[in-house]
């Protein structure tokens, strides 16, 4: 009976790990690679590094931005927010 009790704790660990740790990363990353395959040429984002353009060019895994000193060649992934939608609700 002992023996199976620590089975049972083990188990519900393991399930609370889950749900708390591995299952929202999981949401996260999904989310980033939607919002990624969602960018397109026009779009006005923000980098990670706070750098702000407008995309002018998409390849498969980078993006070429246009900002005011110039065109910067990024990766996809660098891309934190796309602000087209939030300065036309303004």
């Amino acid at each position: 009976m002992g023996g199976n009790m620590i089975y049972i704790q083990l188990g519900l660990m393991v399930l609370v790990f889950y749900f708390l740790m591995i299952r929202p990363q999981q949401k996260r990353a999904k989310n980033e690679k939607e919002f990624e395959s969602s960018l397109k040429v026009g779009d006005k984002i923000v980098t990670k590094s706070g750098l702000h353009g407008k995309i002018a060019e998409l390849a498969e895994t980078t993006v070429i931005i246009e900002t005011m000193s110039g065109k910067l060649k990024m990766e996809r992934s660098a891309i934190s927010m796309e602000m087209s939608a939030a300065l036309a609700k303004k």
